[in-house]
């Protein structure tokens, strides 16, 4: 670690390049990869959340320097006196008890502080992931939850909608040939795992031609293992009133033109379409924020007829 008396002498902006770093290396000790954080008492020697009772005054002293940077506003001062005196609190008597997430919530504040004030806005995948590698086993998919992304072109979208996929029990999902790449780093990044145990398929020709008509409904069209379908669209059932199936394939359309006016006619031929009411002057959503939204209702009304149905061997106490 860089003495302090060195870097107080640097200039402002690499002082809290610098100082960055050193929180950021000190937060991501406290988690070890896939665990989330727990009292030092009880982490074992080795482990990477242990601080020395030196570590922790060094970083106790390097929040003290930090907070009396006048460039910093009152409200940051005060955060940053917050957080030092967490880690005073974490650095007390030898045995006692020190809260890892008290600790990680002290540096991880006092981090963004200094990423602000350098200018630099992270991205939702710079935030630590305490999840680390996710785990297939702890699924909980609805069965016969699908999803079909029709050319979405962002990477961020679609990275971000298999990351709503997957939290909201969704069973399978099917991408368009035009739709962007999963394993971009972008989408992959955003997806934050999701890609790796969401079960998902790439379809090899468009599966609603312009004039597919109604023996687009087969429900070996295109690849998909079943029907019926529903788009997300304007002009639709209001979300509160939709009726969402037990087991369908919802159509979410691009970006720019929506869900295409072949997928519209199956949708409409089969389960019509689903809406979210606006109220502002925008009147619109990004598409990976309304998907979430319509996949939290569904995966809502699925969990209530279950729990109104509970399976036979539930039923008989089993």
């Amino acid at each position: 670690m860089i003495p302090l008396s060195k870097l107080s002498r640097l200039p402002r902006s690499l002082r809290l390049r610098k100082a960055e770093k050193i929180l950021a290396e000190a937060e991501r000790r406290l988690l070890a990869p896939g665990q989330e954080s727990r009292p030092f008492a009880e982490t074992a020697p080795g482990r990477s959340g242990l601080f020395s009772p030196g570590e922790l005054a060094y970083l106790e002293d390097l929040l003290e320097l930090l907070g009396g940077d006048k460039d910093f506003s009152p409200a940051e001062r005060g955060a940053l006196g917050q957080s030092r005196a967490a880690l005073g609190v974490a650095g007390g008597a030898p045995g006692a008890l020190r809260d890892g997430s008290a600790l990680r919530r002290a540096l991880n504040t006092a981090r963004h502080i200094l990423l602000a004030a350098a200018g630099r806005c992270p991205a939702d995948w710079d935030f630590t992931d305490p999840q680390g590698r996710l785990d297939p086993a702890k699924r909980r998919p609805f069965p016969g939850m699908g999803v079909y992304l029709e050319d979405i072109r962002s990477p961020f979208n679609v990275g971000a909608m298999f990351r709503s996929a997957e939290s909201f029990g969704a069973e399978k999902l099917w991408l368009s040939p035009l739709c962007a790449d999963p394993r971009h780093p972008r989408a992959e990044r955003t997806a934050m795992g999701c890609v790796d145990v969401l079960p998902w398929e790439r379809l090899g020709e468009d599966p609603f031609p312009e004039k597919s008509g109604p023996a687009a409904l087969s429900p070996e069209i295109g690849g998909f293992s079943g029907g019926p379908f529903f788009a997300l669209e304007t002009g639709g059932i209001a979300i509160g009133e939709f009726p969402f199936p037990r087991t369908a394939v919802m159509i979410v359309g691009s970006e720019e033109l929506g869900v295409s006016p072949a997928a519209l006619a199956v949708a409409d031929a089969s389960l019509g379409r689903v809406s979210i009411p606006s109220y502002g002057a925008k009147g619109s959503l990004n598409v990976s924020a309304a998907f979430a939204i319509a996949m939290q209702k569904w995966a809502e009304e699925r969990a209530k007829t279950i729990a109104r149905n509970p399976p036979y061997f539930l039923r008989r106490g089993r």
